[in-house]
């Protein structure tokens, strides 16, 4: 705090040891004794070294005050302390409408980001129903072209979803219910959800019960688990394999024997929008899944790691052996 406030002083220093030094020679010249001038720079030192430390006493709470007010900043605009000169009072007043800027701008954005959210929400809700009707006129018709139907409107789905998923997640109105879920009960649920593109795919399933019961919010884990198995069915070429299973005690384990994951690729494919190699040769990737998986997973405090060779396969891994959650 010291060599603070004596850089903060040093032009004010530099200016005084001048002064001293011309007042010592003019005395010198002028032929004054030696006592009468150290005795009126004695008078000196004491009054300059009293008003010094007054001076620095009122640093040091400035810079005290100064330091609280960083830790709130939001806040700072309208503590800061009373200016000294018209500069500082000019810079506190700059600083204030600083901030009344950027809070008119955050209460902008926000009110737009609310529309935007609103709008969204009321068109996933409308687009269900003419999703519904279609679903209804599916089920009274027979043979391959129904089942290609049925496989694209899952997919629609599926995309409508995620579009909710996205909007909820980092909405201040979202709602999490920890407590124990029957972790088979909401494999099989999402498995069944996904036997349609098991058939069209031909790929084979080999599920292996956990009897695992976590902590955790079944919806929103439900929905991290089937974007896991929808992104295996879609990249397992037809005659693959899908196993869902748990070879570590809470650990679950979603692997399938697809074309696997470019080494470049792989510690991006949770990044929002990332689709990568095979998302691009895909061109109906939207690099939102897997970013919404481990959001998700963050916040209910699993963890995720992924592992692929290429042409070879991959597995997913969500460790539901805690929660950073407490439960209802």
């Amino acid at each position: 705090m010291l060599r603070a406030y004596l850089r903060s002083r040093a032009l004010g220093a530099a200016v005084l040891a001048l002064f001293t030094g011309v007042f010592a020679l003019v005395f010198y010249l002028c032929g004054l004794p030696l006592n009468a001038v150290a005795y009126a720079g004695l008078i000196c030192a004491a009054l300059g070294t009293a008003l010094l430390a007054v001076d620095f006493v009122r640093f040091c709470q400035r810079r005290r005050l100064l330091a609280r007010l960083r830790t709130c900043p939001e806040n700072a605009a309208d503590a800061l302390p009373e200016p000294r000169g018209e500069i500082e009072s000019a810079y506190q007043e700059l600083i204030r409408a600083v901030r009344t800027d950027q809070l008119a701008a955050d209460a902008r954005r926000r009110e737009k980001a609310a529309a935007m959210s609103d709008y969204y929400t009321l068109w996933a809700h409308q687009i269900k129903t003419p999703i519904a009707a279609m679903r209804l006129v599916l089920q009274d018709m027979d043979g391959a072209e129904a089942g290609e139907l049925r496989g694209e409107l899952r997919r629609i789905e599926q995309y409508v979803e995620m579009a909710l998923w996205y909007i909820r997640l980092d909405s201040e109105d979202t709602d999490y219910l920890i407590r124990r879920c029957d972790l088979d009960a909401l494999l099989r649920r999402e498995l069944r959800a996904a036997s349609t593109q098991f058939i069209r795919g031909r790929i084979a399933l080999t599920f292996e019960e956990t009897h695992f019961s976590p902590l955790t919010d079944e919806k929103w884990l439900g929905f991290a688990v089937g974007q896991i198995l929808s992104n295996a069915l879609k990249y397992t070429p037809p005659g693959g394999r899908v196993r869902v299973g748990m070879p570590e005690e809470g650990v679950l384990e979603i692997s399938d024997s697809g074309v696997g994951i470019p080494p470049e690729d792989l510690p991006r494919v949770t990044e929002s929008g990332f689709t990568g190699e095979n998302g691009r040769a895909d061109e109906k990737a939207t690099g939102l899944g897997l970013y919404l998986c481990r959001r998700i997973l963050t916040r209910l405090g699993h963890g995720l790691e992924i592992a692929s060779v290429r042409g070879e396969g991959t597995q997913v891994r969500i460790d539901l052996r805690s929660t950073r959650m407490d439960a209802e």
